[in-house]
């Protein structure tokens, strides 16, 4: 199957018209982006958009022997004039199939808003999805029994959530090639889009760009083990949970425990469970180094601060006399224990921590030693890190 992207942004295009945000003032170049329309085989086109006879030209194709134009959008996408020869656009109702005189079989796939989603079948097997902006497909069960699709073109910065449902039936296996369209300007373009998508096992292409079904490309190498660092309110909690968003079934270990009485905690807790999928679990423990070394979903700890607070806590660290009595000894013990953790665990991990040691130093002894300790957990906890993000100002900088 190939599969020509003749647009990949979003309805409006990227830039937007008129639009003075930052995003689309640096969309300039390969990272303009026209409406997505999908060219398939050059007999199917999915969705028209204006200059689709011109954007085919341009990616040495012909729209003359395309024998079917479909729609996706909820009200028929962008208005434009049907180019000379083209049939009549229409919609295929959800659940019913269309066989095409080239030998595809194309299936409406029932969306959870409005919409409708293509599965496409070309004659010698190879399948593809393709979901319309905002779209995520509907009464998937999380059993991991579908057959994965070769190709999927869908919504990834919009809908995370619809690549984390489709992982989970197994409509999207390790082989499959995921392609992020309908790209708007709620990502700076360039190297931060695809950051972002390669976090989700992602890729963005330029328009104009033709796939093959079944080709050899580069995958998306997800990290197995990230740790984010930065600053209070830097936005490292935020860049940690979207870098799993697009995976089912994630296990977030909220070191920090409850604080009885503490109204402005509580509602910060409350805060961050409210951004998460729904699909996620939640299990508040310092016990990291057990589920380090089990089998099981992606890890987000949030975060090592937390965790050592009370590490030190427990060895009495803010006790000159007990921290010299073994205390340092035990707290050094428990800190290589987890690391060694960290390095042996087969889990997808996305650890947070705080950077606390460019400020101010601390007035108090146990605030300089927790600052220390600190440090030296950070450094070892980033060695056995695959990728390492620093975050200021919500913006991550990778320093790995």
């Amino acid at each position: 199957m190939e599969l020509t992207l003749l647009g990949t942004g979003a309805p409006s295009g990227l830039p937007r018209p008129d639009c003075p945000c930052a995003a689309c003032a640096s969309a300039r170049g390969e990272q303009a982006r026209a409406a997505t329309a999908l060219l398939v085989d050059d007999a199917l086109l999915l969705d028209l958009t204006p200059g689709a006879a011109l954007a085919a030209a341009r990616a040495g194709h012909s729209l003359t022997g395309v024998r079917q134009v479909l729609l996706t959008h909820p009200h028929g996408g962008p208005a434009v004039e049907l180019p000379p020869g083209l049939p009549t656009a229409g919609r295929v109702p959800d659940g019913r199939e269309l066989t095409l005189i080239s030998g595809h079989r194309v299936r409406a796939v029932a969306l959870d808003a409005p919409g409708t989603g293509y599965e496409v079948a070309a004659p010698d097997g190879e399948r593809l999805l393709y979901l319309p902006p905002g779209g995520g497909p509907a009464g998937l069960d999380s059993n991991g029994h579908l057959q994965a699709y070769d190709i999927v073109v869908a919504d990834v910065i919009g809908r995370p959530d619809a690549l984390a449902r489709l992982r989970a039936s197994g409509a999207v296996g390790p082989t499959t090639d995921v392609v992020a369209v309908h790209i708007d300007h709620d990502v700076p373009p360039s190297a931060e889009l695809h950051r972002q998508l390669a976090a989700a096992g992602a890729r963005a292409v330029p328009d104009g760009t033709t796939l093959y079904a079944g080709e050899y490309h580069a995958v998306p190498d997800v990290p197995r083990r990230t740790l984010v660092t930065g600053g209070a309110r830097s936005g490292k909690s935020y860049e940690a949970e979207r870098r799993l968003e697009a995976f089912p079934d994630v296990l977030y270990v909220a070191t920090g425990g409850g604080r009885a009485g503490d109204a402005e905690w509580a509602a910060r807790i409350a805060a961050h469970r409210e951004r998460r999928p729904s699909s996620w679990r939640t299990l508040e423990t310092c016990e990291v180094v057990p589920l380090l070394a089990e089998e099981g979903p992606p890890l987000l700890i949030d975060c090592l601060s937390l965790w050592l607070t009370d590490a030190m806590d427990q060895v009495g660290a803010w006790d000159e006399a007990a921290w010299e009595a073994g205390g340092e000894e035990t707290l050094r013990a428990r800190v290589a224990e987890l690391v060694a953790a960290v390095r042996a665990t087969r889990r997808t991990v996305v650890a947070v921590t705080n950077e606390v040691g460019s400020g101010v130093v601390p007035a108090t002894a146990s605030g300089r030693r927790f600052r220390d300790e600190l440090g030296r957990l950070n450094a070892a906890f980033a060695e056995e890190c695959e990728h390492v993000l620093l975050v200021v100002a919500g913006q991550a900088l990778p320093l790995r």
